[in-house]
């Protein structure tokens, strides 16, 4: 059964636009991972300034994986390498104000 995660990250208001450029950059390094099917980012437009980072995994137990693994630390900048994947120059920032997980299993699909 697939695992939704829904990462729900308050951001200042001119942040977005670096929020996307960030997951954009990052869109493929997700390719590989043990059960990851897919993400969107979702941008509001009504005037919110919570966006959505919506995952799908094969199950809990891949989830949880991942999250303990360095692509997961390095993704969140919280290893010493941290720049080394994503090319970058170290770590970044965070864009976000705030965060907070949400989890779902799909019980109806169309």
């Amino acid at each position: 059964m697939t695992v939704v995660k829904i990462n729900a990250i308050t951001v200042p208001e001119d942040s977005g636009d670096e929020l996307g450029k960030r997951f954009a950059a990052r869109r493929s390094s997700m390719a590989g991972t043990p059960g990851f099917e897919g993400f969107e980012l979702l941008q509001p437009n009504d005037g919110r300034n919570t966006w959505l980072v919506v995952t799908r995994w094969a199950s809990e137990e891949d989830f949880e994986a991942w999250k303990s693994s360095q692509d997961f630390a390095r993704a969140h900048g919280q290893s010493s390498d941290a720049g080394a994947k994503g090319g970058g120059d170290g770590p970044q920032k965070p864009v976000g104000m705030s965060a907070e997980l949400w989890s779902y299993e799909i019980s109806v699909t169309g």
